[in-house]
């Protein structure tokens, strides 16, 4: 691989850092010059995991966690100052001539230039704009979800959560030839995306039940109780969401025995067993992306937030109570 020598002058990166609870600070600092094997990317987007940065803004990641749950290019460290992200899109601006001019995905924080590993590049295939690319470590969750509950064609499926995760996990259920699924939120206002994505919708007092798998994603212990009753008899239930440190109380009994339900978790720091003797993190990736090539996921990136405006907007975007699905940071 030919790479072609930086020259010129210091570019200067800005970058958003959570910096205490409650406050995020648009910073400024040098960036260095690629070496070897390594290449400057232009951001254009990069998206906000909200689930994951609402519980680093509020402090609320557990000690216990603060390794696991590094970004593979953080810099800082929990609970505070610390620069997070991880579904970042951009332009190759200097590096190998191979990558010249390439919309890549890299999992960096939010930055809007940055220089990174070669390796860690991935090119975003032509057919997928470079917002949508955004949502590529969220279908790589979804991916790996699939794969740990064992879902198949055919299958009933329901998914407790329509938040951006929840619908890409919908998405690929409804491509699998013959399923049935249903899309559960408390948010009447998710129908229409959850029907522009091929499901049907129900509120979770209306949950059809009898699923031969359910996903839950809504990190919440109500969640949770609707997920479990919609399960059909030694159905799977796959527990998506991620809490932190916060305790959820689990409904284990009614039927959750007699019923011979499976509460699976899954991870997407890991490959799912039963595709981890074939697949590595690039191959998995490589394929998120690919199933990115879907005009309709539009939807989950509508709404933008300047990167210039991100200290004020961001903390509102990510409150408990915000509407709407996370926002992605625009350069």
């Amino acid at each position: 691989m030919t790479t072609r020598r930086s020259t010129g002058k210091m570019h200067v990166a800005r970058s958003l850092w959570y910096a205490k609870p409650g406050i995020v600070e648009l910073r400024t600092a040098p960036l260095p010059f690629p070496g070897p094997n390594e290449a400057r990317v232009r951001t254009l987007f990069s998206g906000v995991s909200r689930g994951t940065e609402r519980l680093i803004l509020n402090g609320r990641v557990p000690t216990s966690e603060w390794r696991r749950m590094q970004a593979p290019l953080q810099e800082g460290a929990f609970p505070f100052p610390v620069k997070y992200g991880y579904c970042a899109t951009g332009i190759v601006e200097d590096g190998p001539e191979a990558l010249l001019g390439r919309t890549v995905f890299c999992l960096h924080p939010h930055q809007d230039t940055f220089v990174a590993p070669v390796s860690m590049l991935v090119p975003v295939p032509d057919t997928v704009p470079a917002k949508r690319a955004t949502l590529a470590a969220n279908m790589e969750t979804a991916l790996n979800a699939h794969w740990d509950g064992g879902s198949g064609p055919g299958d009933k499926i329901i998914v407790v959560g329509a938040g951006i995760v929840g619908l890409l996990i919908a998405r690929l259920a409804v491509r699998l030839p013959g399923s049935d699924v249903t899309v559960v939120d408390v948010d009447n206002g998710r129908k229409r995306l959850a029907e522009a994505f091929g499901a049907r919708f129900a509120e979770p007092d209306k949950a059809p039940g009898g699923a031969d798998m359910v996903f839950h994603t809504s990190a919440s212990g109500a969640g949770l109780a609707t997920a479990l009753s919609a399960a059909g008899d030694e159905a799977s239930v796959v527990e998506v969401s991620w809490y932190g440190d916060k305790s959820v109380c689990a409904p284990l009994g009614g039927a959750f025995h007699a019923g011979r339900l499976k509460l699976i978790s899954t991870q997407v720091g890991k490959v799912a067993p039963s595709r981890r003797a074939r697949w590595d993190f690039r191959r998995r990736m490589e394929a998120a992306l690919s199933l990115l090539d879907d005009p309709v996921l539009d939807e989950l990136v509508a709404e933008e937030i300047a990167v210039e405006d991100a200290p004020k907007l961001l903390p509102a975007a990510l409150a408990s109570d915000a509407e709407g699905l996370a926002p992605v940071i625009r350069y």
